[in-house]
C-alpha cells in the first residue's frame, strides 16, 4: 500500500498530522507494508528566503485581525500541537520559502531518508527557529537526517530535483488538493486535514481491503442451506 502525504514545510498543521498519521499507522496491523512518500506544496511560492518581522504579526496581516485575534490562534495551535507532544514556539519562528528544501526531500527519498528529513525541517521550523528557506541553514540540517551535506549542497547548486517538485505540485492542482495536509491512499482514498488517528487509521484498513480482501463480498439474510464440497445440508 502506498500514501502519498502532500504538506509544506512551514505549515503546522502538517505537523499535527504527521504525528497523527504515525499514531494511525502504529495501530494499523500491515504497517510495515505501506510505503509513504511526502509530495511537495507550496503555501506560498512566492514567499522570501527569511520572512521578517514576528510570526504574530504577519497572521493578523494575512487574516486582518488585530493582533490579539492572531495571538489567540496561536495560542489554539500551540495547544493542538502540545496535545501530540510537539512544542511549538511561533514567537521565534523564521519561515520561508521551502522551494529548496522540497529538492532536498525529494534527495532524501532517493536515499531512503525522507521522513527523516521530513521531520528533521518541521522540528526546525516549529520548535527551534530555524530559517528553513536558507540553503545554508538546509546543508547544515540535512546530515542529522542522515543526508550527506556534501550531496545536499550539490543539488542547491543546482536544478536537481526542481521538475520533480512542480510534478508534485501539478499533482495537487488534478488531485483539487488546495490545502495541506492531504493524504492520498492507494491513488483512491483522499484525506484532507490534520484528521484523528482513528480516521486516518479507518481509511488505511478500507483501503487494505479493497486490494487484499476477498474476491466477492458476501451479501444475503442469514445463512442458507447448500453445499460444501462433497457434503450437503439436507
Amino acid at each position: 500500500m502506498r500514501v502519498e502525504i502532500w504538506s509544506d514545510i512551514v505549515c503546522p498543521w502538517c505537523y499535527i498530522g504527521k504525528r497523527r498519521f504515525e499514531a494511525a499507522l502504529a495501530g494499523f496491523e500491515h504497517r510495515d507494508e505501506v510505503e509513504v512518500l511526502w509530495r511537495a506544496f507550496e503555501l506560498d511560492a512566492r514567499a522570501p528566503g527569511v520572512h521578517q518581522g514576528d510570526y504574530v504579526e504577519r497572521l493578523a496581516q494575512k487574516y486582518r485581525v488585530p493582533v490579539a485575534d492572531a495571538q489567540g490562534m496561536i495560542d489554539q495551535m500551540t495547544a493542538a500541537a502540545a496535545g501530540e507532544g510537539l512544542a511549538f514556539r511561533f514567537d521565534i519562528a523564521r519561515p520561508g520559502n521551502t522551494f529548496d528544501a522540497h529538492r532536498l526531500l525529494h534527495l532524501a527519498a532517493a536515499g531512503g531518508k525522507q521522513d527523516a528529513l521530513k521531520e528533521r525541517f518541521l522540528a526546525a521550523t516549529f520548535a527551534e527557529g530555524e530559517a528553513i528557506g536558507d540553503a545554508d541553514t538546509l546543508v547544515r540540517l540535512a546530515p542529522e537526517a542522515g543526508v550527506d551535506a556534501g550531496e545536499a549542497r550539490a543539488v542547491l547548486a543546482s536544478g536537481a530535483y526542481a521538475d520533480a517538485v512542480r510534478a508534485d505540485v501539478a499533482r495537487a492542482r488534478a488531485y483539487d488538493i488546495t490545502g495541506v495536509p492531504f493524504f492520498v491512499v492507494d491513488e483512491t482514498y483522499g484525506i484532507s486535514g490534520a484528521q484523528p488517528p482513528h480516521v486516518l487509521r479507518t481509511v488505511l484498513e478500507r483501503a487494505w481491503d479493497d486490494t487484499h480482501g476477498p474476491a466477492l463480498v458476501l451479501a444475503g439474510e442469514g445463512e442458507a442451506p447448500g453445499c460444501d464440497g462433497d457434503t450437503c445440508a439436507v
